[in-house]
């Protein structure tokens, strides 16, 4: 057996486990980096550790820190709740809000996952209280997050952006961005009139009966409390509740409902507010590193409040930066080794290129809706880049939104971080029922998805 294989069947054996146990698949991908790239592929250990992402992992750690310093301080639900007051009694807008939000917070750098953590909650509670169906609810957030997760100031858009410039491709980063957006709202339109959308636009706040929104037991995303035992995290959790400013023993999604207690549009707020709007025009109007930045601003508003900040390091989604960063070592492993060039030409010789692009787009999607999207976009983009460089007509630009659509949409699925989000934060709802209408949806984007968008942005762009 060839060495290209092995390391194939070694990347295969790494989502089949990370899918069927709890292990962060970025452990199984340093561990596969070592073992593979050493025993199969002859290479040194300082070889393997020079392919580490220093410029990524340097991203995540400066976003997702300065994103659990927004939430502590309740600028992310004071936003929310600003959002919600805006509709002035018009239900049907209220999943539009939520899917905007989503939006907004992955296109300007919060991971998917860390967006539907803080977003789902509030939009749940919000359709259990004003009876808005909550698989509609649930929906709009995920596809909302997905909508902007390929800005070029994104975790999505960071990745593939790098590894198509670093292969030398044509690069559009507002063509990904926008066809991402696009296909996600144009099936959030569907999924509003589908699932009651008609009858919200009849109805008012005031006809929904009133009714107690459930406690719903849940941590600021990707926080300290998920890493204690029951009583630590129960103690935990009303301290962060009393230090943001909120009710304790209450849920975060009854705080962000009931009314403000005074607490909406502080200084250290509205200063946070302006350190994310800053962390967008300096990257964007200046190119500046959206790392160091993202890390300067998390610096000064800790200097402001450094008590109230004190566990927003241990905040930082690390499960998600190691599994993010370990794949994309392990991919500078097979790309040394020979087995990116590999693939990529055995790909490009099938007898169509259009039916191989389609093959890629399938793999996606399938491969991601039981696994991490970051995971795919990592691994198999890199692998398509021969197939691309080999003249056989397909438009790279074309090719790699149709592969970012189809890798991310399906994080719809129940077996996906953000669907498994939705179905545990669902409320007054069969739990069991609510899983199998979200996987037979899930099992539908994931076969639907790549046809479409092979047939919009591979083929009618060919």
């Amino acid at each position: 057996m060839s060495p290209q294989l092995i390391s194939i069947y070694a990347l295969v054996a790494m989502f089949v486990v990370a899918t069927i146990l709890p292990v962060n698949m970025g452990v199984l991908a340093f561990v596969g980096a070592f073992l593979v790239g050493t025993l199969v592929a002859g290479q040194t250990t300082n070889a393997i550790i020079a392919g580490f992402p220093g410029g990524l992992f340097l991203t995540l750690v400066g976003i997702t820190f300065l994103f659990a310093i927004a939430q502590n301080n309740g600028t992310i639900d004071w936003l929310v709740r600003l959002a919600v007051r805006a509709v002035r009694g018009r239900i049907a807008a209220i999943p539009w809000i939520m899917f905007g939000i989503s939006a907004v917070l992955t296109s300007v750098g919060a991971v998917s996952p860390g967006a539907v953590a803080i977003i789902a909650p509030i939009a749940l509670g919000f359709a259990f209280k004003y009876s808005i169906s909550p698989l509609l609810m649930g929906l709009m957030v995920v596809h909302g997050a997905q909508a902007g997760g390929f800005s070029p100031i994104s975790i999505y858009g960071g990745i593939t952006n790098r590894v198509v410039a670093k292969a030398g491709l044509p690069l559009s980063e507002i063509t990904t961005f926008l066809a991402s957006f696009g296909v996600n709202l144009a099936v959030a339109v569907l999924l509003f009139f589908a699932l009651g959308g008609r009858k919200l636009l009849r109805a008012t706040a005031a006809e929904p009966a009133a009714v107690n929104v459930p406690h719903v037991q849940i941590a600021v995303p990707q926080s300290g409390p998920q890493i204690y035992g029951d009583a630590e995290a129960e103690a935990l959790s009303e301290e962060i509740a009393l230090e943001t400013g909120q009710r304790p023993g209450r849920s975060i999604v009854e705080n962000a409902i009931e009314e403000p207690t005074g607490q909406d549009g502080r200084l250290y707020q509205i200063i946070t507010l302006l350190g994310l709007i800053a962390l967008a025009v300096l990257v964007l109007a200046f190119n500046l590193d959206i790392g160091f930045v993202a890390i300067t601003i998390g610096l000064f508003l800790s200097l402001i409040a450094p008590n109230l900040q004190k566990r927003a390091m241990g905040q930082v989604a690390w499960p998600e930066i190691m599994l993010i960063t370990g794949v994309s070592t392990y991919v500078v492993v097979l790309e040394k080794m020979g087995t990116i060039t590999f693939v990529g030409d055995s790909v490009a010789g099938l007898a169509s290129p259009m039916l191989a692009a389609l093959l890629l787009c399938f793999i996606g999607a399938v491969v991601s809706a039981f696994a991490s999207s970051t995971a795919v976009l990592g691994s198999l983009i890199p692998l398509a880049v021969p197939f691309l460089q080999a003249g056989t007509g397909v438009s790279a630009i074309g090719f790699i939104a149709a592969m970012a659509v189809s890798s991310t949409i399906v994080d719809v699925s129940p077996f996906s971080t953000n669907g498994a989000l939705v179905l545990a934060n669902a409320q007054g709802v069969d739990r069991e029922a609510f899983f199998r209408k979200l996987m037979a949806y899930g099992a539908i984007v994931t076969i639907g998805a790549p046809i479409v968008v092979w047939a919009l942005f591979i083929v009618l762009w060919h």
